[in-house]
């Protein structure tokens, strides 16, 4: 019989980015957290780095700019662009509002794109973070005339005379029903109705009606003169919608392992409930499937709830800020940029032989206040797929970097400095499951004793270090 305790533990670990020495959850039910988590009430935090009016000068700038000059402006978009990342995972540490900041995590690689114009992935990453917990159908419509996501896909070369099939295809295949539930032909249908769709220079969703294919279209067994928004209502009133979006939500959340009568169980709510996303994670974390054996610890921790998760227990303060950009690229999963319009594929791919050893050894360099120096894969120039729609990455080079941190134990050591049995304790806290016998009395054997809060900070650095922390 599972305790309460656990419960609670696998709640957060799945519905947050994990435990946090400044809020103690241990006093709530999960009854009581999963209100909290879905009822907090907060303004909504608008991540502004650049105006408008700003990149118009860059552009500007970059037009009538030497050889050098652009180098210049290519750093100061660069610059632009990590502050943005910064800023968005300073949000996900802490942010009260965790579910709603995991979410909208959860629809960054659903909705994958990226532009490499800041104000543009500025807009869009307002839109996936302001509609995270609301519905997925006023999502989806926004998304779709985000210039990030127009641009990515070349919608904004869709035109009636040359229709372009990139933006029509991924709506379906990546973002709604996914494949085999759509013809080569629905397609072309889908792609005549978004001609026209575009953006101006101001950075707003514009709809060219000269460059709209106003002829009729007939898409997924519907006839009539179509513009995008319509087949998008085609599209949402497909019950396979709601079951595509609930699979992924389930191997997000819940396990790799899809288990098709639970999928259908959240698909029925979001179906029902005409895609409200919070109604759908009611149902999950309170369904007692949720919270089976086989569902703790049964997911390997992307490398954003790592750093999240680390940041979140034992805050971190970076001597340099792109020390979190580099760590995102050592890992593989850097914000803002997915490796395509596919997203990152998760699960097992997270881990190779030289992540996992890189993983294990975080805890050590980021809390030992060391300087390491470490290899990161920094992509070079992409080669353009048309056919696919999206850029895949071209052959990386190796970088080395060095990082330094400082961290605050205080709340950590307060936490455990009367503990008599530390190694279990912080075990407990820090990790789903128990680690084996074995594995704490070696932690045991290389403790620093020479003061509680040394003994505290080596426990709790060679506990985050095992194979067993990786999970959530």
């Amino acid at each position: 019989m599972m305790t309460e305790d656990l419960k609670l533990k696998h709640l957060l670990s799945s519905a947050t980015f994990g435990q946090n020495t400044t809020a103690d959850f241990a006093t709530k039910t999960t009854k009581h957290l999963l209100k909290y988590l879905l009822n907090k009430k907060e303004p909504h935090t608008f991540i502004q780095v650049i105006t408008l009016a700003e990149m118009k000068a860059l552009n500007d700038a970059d037009k009538m700019a030497s050889k050098e000059t652009k180098k210049d402006i290519k750093k100061q978009i660069q610059q632009y662009e990590f502050e943005i990342n910064w800023q968005w995972w300073q949000q996900m540490v802490e942010n009260p509002k965790q579910l709603h900041e995991k979410m909208a995590l959860f629809w960054h690689g659903h909705f994958a794109c990226r532009s490499n114009n800041p104000y543009y992935d500025q807009q869009y990453l307002d839109v996936i973070r302001a509609n995270a917990m609301g519905n997925f159908a006023t999502l989806l419509y926004e998304v779709s005339k985000t210039p990030s996501m127009l641009q990515f896909l070349n919608n904004q070369q869709n035109k009636k005379a040359h229709p372009n099939e990139n933006f029509a295809r991924e709506v379906m295949e990546l973002f709604t029903l996914g494949r085999g539930n759509y013809t080569e032909q629905d397609v072309k249908e889908a792609a005549r109705a978004f001609t026209g769709y575009g953006f101006n220079k101001e950075a707003e969703f514009v709809f060219r009606d000269k460059q709209h294919d106003t002829s009729t279209k007939t898409f997924l067994g519907n006839t009539g003169n179509f513009n995008g928004d319509d087949i998008l209502d085609i599209i949402l009133q497909n019950k396979q919608c709601a079951c595509f979006i609930a699979t992924k939500v389930y191997r997000y959340f819940v396990n790799d392992k899809i288990e098709k009568e639970n999928v259908q169980q959240l698909a029925d709510v979001f179906y029902k409930s005409k895609y409200n996303i919070k109604a759908m994670m009611h149902t999950l974390f309170t369904a007692t499937w949720f919270y089976d054996e086989k569902n703790i610890a049964a997911k390997i921790k992307s490398p954003i709830e790592l750093l999240t998760g680390m940041s979140r227990v034992i805050p971190i303060t970076f001597e340099d800020k792109q020390s979190s950009i580099f760590i995102q690229r050592a890992l593989g999963q850097v914000l803002l940029n997915p490796p395509s319009v596919a997203g990152w594929s998760g699960g097992l791919s997270w881990i190779d032989s030289s992540s996992l050893l890189f993983r294990m050894r975080l805890p050590k360099v980021i809390y030992n206040d060391n300087e390491i120096d470490f290899s990161i894969k920094e992509t070079l120039p992409e080669m353009n797929e048309s056919k696919l729609g999206y850029s895949v990455p071209a052959p990386s080079k190796i970088t080395i970097k060095k990082i330094t941190a400082q961290a605050d134990w205080k709340t950590m050591c307060n936490r455990f400095v009367n503990s008599n049995k530390k190694e279990k304790d912080i075990a407990d806290f820090l990790l789903l499951k128990q680690p084996d016998a074995l594995s704490l009395q070696l932690i045991s054997k290389v403790t620093d004793n020479t003061t509680a809060e040394h003994a505290i900070k080596s426990i709790a650095v060679e506990i985050m270090s095992l194979p067993e922390y990786q999970l959530c």
